[in-house]
């Protein structure tokens, strides 16, 4: 209860904080994207599975073409890249066809995630948690790897976060089982210093942009 209590808190007014610092580059992101297609600056997000299973719709700068969810599925010219990520162990899309020039840049530092700091405000989210799933991805890996459904449910007991254990050492390098384990390990622990280390550990992912995709 108490770590709830805090961990809640300090989402709060961390968020508040990071929205101020960030409000430049958002200002200038979401020109850039107005600058470079047509369409709406946040992207088309599907759904993703949060705490208890909930679903909810993470905000993100749009870094990819409109509608590129949709059309992943229904565009003949991205057969190919819709066939890797269904055969992919990690759901994405290595040099995905679909992702914008400016887009490209601002997936590799992350910055398109700068909007989800609004989920957090909203408490679909927190800083810090595991990394929000699409309900077809856990359902497909879980398949792959039927080890790993007992994680499954552990990792979906806690908020999912921005930034997480995985995301500050191997990002999108590691594979579902490894990564569905050290989200689970996350969620045992219920530790603010855990949760410290990793917001100390993120800038430098984010700079590095090791690991993205």
């Amino acid at each position: 209860m108490i770590y709830s209590i805090t961990k809640r808190i300090i989402d709060i007014f961390s968020s508040i904080i990071l929205l101020v610092i960030f409000s430049p580059i958002i200002v200038v992101v979401a020109i850039a994207i107005k600058l470079e297609t047509k369409g709406p600056i946040l992207a088309d997000t599907p759904r993703r599975v949060g705490k208890d299973n909930k679903f909810f719709y993470p905000y993100k700068f749009r870094s990819m073409i409109v509608n590129a969810y949709y059309l992943l599925k229904t565009d003949p010219k991205f057969k190919k890249a819709y066939e890797e990520q269904q055969k992919g162990g990690n759901y994405k899309v290595k040099n995905d066809p679909r992702i914008t020039r400016f887009g490209t840049i601002i997936r590799k530092y992350s910055l398109d995630e700068i909007p989800q700091l609004v989920n957090v405000l909203k408490g679909e989210m927190s800083l810090v948690g595991p990394r929000p799933y699409y309900p077809e991805e856990l359902e497909k890996q879980q398949e792959t790897y039927p080890q790993t459904k007992n994680l499954v449910k552990e990792v979906l007991s806690v908020k999912p976060g921005i930034t997480g254990y995985w995301q500050v050492t191997g990002r999108s390098e590691v594979k579902f089982d490894k990564r569905i384990q050290m989200d689970a390990d996350y969620a045992r622990k219920e530790s603010i210093f855990l949760d410290i280390f990793i917001i100390l550990k993120t800038p430098w992912a984010m700079i590095s942009g090791k690991g993205a995709l």
